[in-house]
């Protein structure tokens, strides 16, 4: 089984709880009883930014020095985590530049650019976007802040269970989306030194299933991800999440697109929030019966909300 050290521990998560507070909001938990289960939404649609990846970003962003705060931060994303820097920065007076892919959702993009980041635009097909922000880094000397392969994002992610688990109570299971693995991995640290006894699970589009294969293999399998949910296109999961990942998180549940389509739906006229494909995942493993049956009560990590007008009258 490949491992590594594991690299953040739940103290992590509740000092990060403490330094974001200026930036993050603490998002409301809505409750109802689904199929017979009692489910708590936490509802990170509404977090500034639109999505929890604010938690990270500032997480990282209010640990730099002075010094490397006048050098800028530097990332790449489909757009919630370059949002999310971008707010970060803005806030502490720093210069963000995103690496943004062409294809990234035209909201994403422009939310981004609003709040004075530079994007540099590149092809998801021809070019890497590690690459070009590595490129970026070296020349100017900024920090970089991935989307989640970073202790800090890390930790700042969890911050949503944290919260959750506060003002949910005891809960049976967690349940969270996973791309690269960085809110999934700081959920589940905060989440089991809370409650050892509780369960938790990772819910992935099954067109995009590397960290299902990856638990399956004991190691990081990479593939080519094709589904309406953007931010979880990560081809593998993370160096650093996956070890988390492996010892924590009891399963990874696997919805297809239709499913993720109809639970947004459902959200949105059931519960009257918009929530994007991405933040649906989980809960379309809610109603479409992907937990174990013997799960009476779960908290959902409803990641984001920023879906495009033309593409949400198609669900």
């Amino acid at each position: 089984m490949e491992t590594t050290e594991i690299t953040i521990q739940a103290e992590d998560v509740r000092q990060a709880a403490v330094r974001i507070r200026p930036l993050v909001r603490h998002t409301p938990v809505l409750f109802d009883e689904v199929d017979g289960r009692l489910v708590f939404f936490k509802c990170e649609n509404l977090q500034r930014g639109g999505a929890f990846k604010i938690r990270g970003a500032s997480n990282l962003i209010l640990s730099l020095t002075p010094a490397e705060l006048r050098r800028g931060i530097v990332t790449y994303s489909s757009g919630n985590h370059a949002q999310a820097v971008a707010i970060a920065a803005a806030h502490v007076g720093a210069q963000a530049t995103i690496v943004m892919p062409e294809d990234a959702p035209r909201i994403k993009m422009e939310s981004t650019r609003k709040y004075g980041a530079r994007i540099v635009t590149y092809n998801r097909a021809t070019e890497s976007r590690e690459e070009i922000a590595a490129g970026i880094v070296k020349k100017t000397g900024g920090t970089l802040a991935p989307p989640f392969d970073d202790p800090r994002i890390m930790a700042g992610q969890g911050t949503a269970a944290l919260e959750l688990l506060e003002d949910a109570g005891p809960l049976d299971a967690l349940i969270a989306p996973v791309g690269g693995g960085g809110l999934l991995s700081g959920c589940a640290t905060i989440a089991k030194a809370i409650d050892p006894a509780i369960r938790v699970f990772g819910a992935e589009p099954a067109q995009a299933n590397d960290t299902f294969l990856s638990l399956a293999a004991g190691k990081h399998v990479r593939v080519q991800p094709d589904t309406i949910a953007d931010g979880l296109r990560a081809p593998e999961p993370g160096r650093l999440t996956f070890p988390v990942i492996q010892r924590l998180v009891e399963a990874i549940l696997l919805v297809s697109e239709d499913e993720i389509r109809a639970a947004a739906r459902r959200l949105l006229l059931e519960w009257k929030i918009v929530v994007e494909p991405s933040g649906a995942v989980p809960a379309a493993a809610v109603f479409f019966g992907k937990l174990p049956a013997e799960i009476r009560s779960v908290g959902v990590v409803l990641s984001g909300g920023n879906v495009d007008f033309e593409e949400m009258v198609q669900w």
